[in-house]
């Protein structure tokens, strides 16, 4: 899968940087530790949305993977405002974000938006869906309903 593939060289990519970074600075370190949880929540997360069917969990690790993309183009910015010196490992980190959000895109596009569940919480739910929309699986009697 491209996707997971992208996703894995921005972990690489990521962990390249890291090791350049200075570790005698609490600031660079902090910065160490947040972009090695963002990277490795991309592919993790990929996993997540590729294990279910349902599209409302998917866009919510869709939305997870977004977030953590966007993390780590911050943390470039950030590094580079600290006074980092290798900013040519960082742009190559951005360049392979921007190559990652175009397949993101068209993967997430891929959703199927009629096999989902209500989200309750009102954020993943398919265009025409709402919160408080009944739920039809709520009509379906169970054991309990026999008492």
């Amino acid at each position: 899968m491209p996707l997971y593939k992208k996703a894995k060289e921005i972990v690489a990519l990521t962990q390249s940087i890291i090791t350049t970074i200075p570790n005698d600075d609490i600031l660079f370190e902090a910065y160490s530790t947040q972009m090695q949880e963002s990277a490795y929540n991309i592919p993790a997360k990929i996993s997540g949305a590729v294990a279910t069917d349902l599209y409302d969990l998917k866009m919510e690790n869709a939305a997870i993977i977004r977030k953590s993309a966007r993390d780590l183009l911050t943390h470039t910015s950030g590094l580079k405002m600290l006074g980092y010196q290798d900013t040519q490992y960082t742009q190559l980190l951005r360049e392979a974000l921007e190559e990652f959000r175009l397949l993101f895109v068209d993967w997430v596009a891929q959703f199927d938006p009629w096999n989902y569940q209500i989200d309750r919480w009102g954020l993943f739910n398919p265009p025409g869906v709402s919160a408080h929309d009944h739920d039809p699986d709520d009509d379906i009697p169970t054991s309990d309903d026999d008492s």
